[in-house]
């Protein structure tokens, strides 16, 4: 297949950094900062700030290159709420100093980062949340509660919401903010799972001291900065699967290591199986589409569809695969705790406890990052043009309206 002139130049790039830096034989941290001063941290970030100004569609093809020759995971890898729409949001709303502190180290991994979003009342209505932000000179003191926060338990730096003006309209209200998650007054407490995992945590936040210099983006413009970051998650993974990677290949596995492949119920399940691949498949091709049309400044429904289509087609897929163990569904692992499902493997042939465990998690998938509900809401509001819900809220300041 011939290579474009701009993916010889990435890939030369990409060779000359394994060149000067053997993976092999210099420290991880030394090779991920080299790596962010070439350019090829965030290739389509400017330049000087891990990126080259290249379309986001060459990642892929840089990481293979540095993949191959034995380069370390970064923090995009390892910490992809961070390296992807906090870094995003640092690079679009952050001063100067903050791109030069936080950029570099969330991409080496030495800074994970979370975002400090949802609430125990402001989950799907985040416009709502009520952690307040006070002035007090140069520095803002933080009050309030966080809750289902991914990776919050592993995080240096958080991106946080909070409300500075609780007599303004509730989207009006809001300011973001750089907090450290080592700061007097953070507290976090994981959550356990029925899967044994503990990714979400909530985060109490008492007298924490923010200095104005880490807020991001102007007081009051909180919601529009987190408008940009949930806009700018789609850049955390640009590469598409290839057909039949990801959670379907769990499932093909499981089938060809059953003993039984002719009664009438394995070919009943056969048939099931072929269903949920040719989904699989679908959701793949939707997801390329739509990475098709922004690499051309589109952005039509295929993008808004995908979230959803994620949950709805990776949950079904969850709750049929213990159907191709029988008996051995009913079994796992483990349930101490553990911050994420581990690659342990069953005694049966080999199927992984990943089965079991996508399934007593698999209703998670219709909740994180945005409800099912919401997400059909928005497709019908900004796809499909129909009428919005009623805003009873509309015009009315926060302090006035009613919360859970």
């Amino acid at each position: 297949m011939a290579v474009s002139s701009d993916e010889n130049a990435m890939l030369q790039r990409a060779d000359r950094l394994l060149a000067d830096h053997p993976p092999a034989w210099t420290d991880s941290v030394v090779f991920l900062r080299a790596q962010y001063d070439a350019g090829l941290a965030w290739v389509h970030f400017p330049v000087g700030y891990g990126g080259s100004g290249a379309a986001v569609e060459l990642q892929p093809l840089v990481d293979d290159r540095l993949s191959a020759g034995g380069a370390p995971p970064n923090g995009r890898m390892t910490n992809a709420i961070g390296a992807g729409q906090c870094a995003a949001t640092v690079l679009a709303f952050g001063s100067e100093q903050q791109k030069q502190r936080y950029l570099p180290a969330v991409f080496t991994g030495e800074a994970p980062w979370c975002q400090l979003f949802s609430e125990p009342g402001s989950g799907s209505d985040l416009a709502s949340l009520a952690t307040r932000a006070t002035v007090d000179g140069d520095v803002w003191l933080v009050q309030g509660q966080k809750v289902w926060t991914t990776g919050a338990q592993h995080a240096r730096f958080a991106l946080l919401l909070a409300r500075t003006d609780p007599d303004a309209e509730k989207h009006a209200g809001i300011t973001a903010f750089a907090v450290d998650m080592q700061a007097p007054g953070v507290e976090v407490r994981p959550l356990r799972q029925m899967s044994g995992g503990a990714e979400f945590n909530e985060v109490f936040l008492t007298d924490v001291r923010i200095p104005d210099e880490e807020r991001l983006g102007d007081v009051g413009h909180g919601w529009a900065v987190s408008n940009q970051t949930l806009v700018l998650e789609r850049y955390n993974m640009p590469r598409i699967p290839s057909r039949g990677e990801g959670p379907i290949a769990l499932a093909v596995e499981a089938w060809q290591a059953r003993r039984d492949k002719t009664s009438p119920v394995a070919l009943a399940l056969k048939g099931r199986l072929m269903e949920h691949w040719v989904a699989a498949e679908v959701l793949r091709l939707l997801q390329a589409r739509a990475t098709s049309l922004r690499a051309v400044g589109g952005a039509g429904p295929e993008g808004s569809l995908g979230k959803l289509a994620v949950s709805v087609v990776g949950r079904r897929l969850a709750e049929f695969m213990p159907s191709l163990l029988g008996p051995e569904a009913t079994l796992i692992d483990s349930y101490e705790m553990a911050d994420t499902p581990r690659p342990q493997r069953g005694s049966w042939d080999g199927v992984p406890f990943g089965i079991q465990r996508a399934f007593v998690g698999s209703p998670g998938m219709a909740i994180a990052g945005g409800t099912d509900q919401i997400q059909r809401n928005i497709i019908g509001d900004r796809v499909l043009g129909l009428p919005r819900e009623p805003s009873v809220d509309k015009g009315v300041p926060w302090s006035r309206t009613l919360r859970n």
